[in-house]
């Protein structure tokens, strides 16, 4: 098993910081990909910090992984050395629930096998992310990556673009739907990218008035301020369907508000703290309160390839392996417009 230079956090308190992993050697069905960028998604803080109670340590995150293949195992027919290829959220699952025959393998009956933190499935050890040289995955969870888009900004399409595409699509949003975008962040701007390019009119809900020219640049045709009693009264039975991209503690119910009858809020955020919805504000209106996690494979290549139709990528800085711990601090102030990315080579 060769080793493999890294950066990550050998306990919940510790500095993300450089260690040395191992990599298995391709078997007959895997590919070995060089990671040339790595976004950086608020999960990846808060696993290796442990806030989320599962961390395993050494803990090396980062789903967001695009690179060039430079190596296959004798039985891989989907790729070939040289191609551009990515690893998303997901690296196995159990193959055989009826979510996994439905290309829904994030929501895999045995439990889905994550890119970091998740035991192995032939129990060989601990999942190692994209903060990393190289990647080795079976190929049915390896993804194309079109050669038409900036390959560093095509990395967030892997998590915060999945996890936008995925509700958007799964609730058949398109031309004539009202959707609200709630939070403008690395998923919001996707969200409205996205929800735009399906044809909806896109409006961005937020706080912040200081948002709304970037909210016009993303695609948004309009916005409104939360603050403002009187914007808020204008949407209020407005919407059809509204993506709630908040990790924040915030009223879901304000929300729902603003949904027309049969409308559907969507949560892809997490925020800390559980939430206190009344029956009677979902059953007036037949209002639906739904979540939505990721993608299965199918629809993850569906979505990159629907970016690449579209020229949509996302927004992003790119850093330096070394100022990780930096960049995790400016993300906590929301300081980043919208997703840090690291260039691999700097490792």
């Amino acid at each position: 098993m060769p080793s493999v230079k890294a950066y990550g956090a050998e306990s919940a308190t510790s500095a993300i910081a450089p260690l040395t992993i191992e990599r298995r050697d391709p078997k007959p069905h895997d590919v070995q990909i060089e990671i040339l960028f790595c976004g950086i998604c608020h999960s990846d803080l808060h696993t290796a910090r442990n806030e989320w109670g599962n961390a395993v340590y050494p803990c090396v995150p980062g789903h967001e992984i695009v690179g060039r293949v430079t190596a296959v195992g004798d039985h891989v027919k989907k790729f070939k050395v040289g191609d551009l290829a990515g690893v998303g959220c997901l690296v196995d699952s159990c193959r055989e629930c009826d979510n996994c025959k439905d290309g829904l393998e994030q929501y895999c009956a045995g439990g889905p096998t994550f890119s970091y933190g998740s035991p192995e499935r032939d129990g060989s050890g601990i999942t190692h992310g994209g903060y990393s040289k190289s990647i080795v995955s079976h190929e049915d969870f390896v993804l194309h990556i079109s050669d038409k888009l900036p390959l560093a900004a095509t990395a967030p399409l892997l998590c915060a673009g999945i996890t936008t595409y995925s509700p958007l699509r799964h609730w058949k949003v398109g031309k004539g739907t009202r959707v609200g975008i709630l939070g403008l962040g690395g998923l919001g701007h996707m969200g409205v990218k996205i929800a735009a390019a399906m044809g909806a009119e896109v409006t961005m809900l937020s706080h912040s008035a200081s948002k709304e020219k970037d909210a016009a640049k993303l695609g948004a045709h309009k916005f409104v301020l939360t603050s403002d009693a009187e914007q808020v009264k204008a949407v209020t039975g407005y919407f059809d369907f509204i993506l709630d991209t908040v990790s924040a503690e915030h009223d879901y119910n304000f929300y729902l508000a603003l949904l027309r009858t049969s409308g559907v809020m969507v949560c892809v955020g997490v925020p800390p703290t559980p939430a206190v919805i009344p029956a009677f504000n979902v059953i007036f209106g037949r209002k639906s309160f739904a979540g939505s996690l990721i993608g299965g494979l199918p629809e993850t290549q569906e979505m990159l390839d629907f970016c690449a139709e579209h020229n949509i990528v996302s927004d992003i800085e790119l850093i330096r392996m070394d100022e990780i711990n930096e960049a995790y601090e400016r993300m906590l102030k929301g300081d980043v417009r919208y997703r840090f990315v690291i260039d691999m080579s700097t490792l």
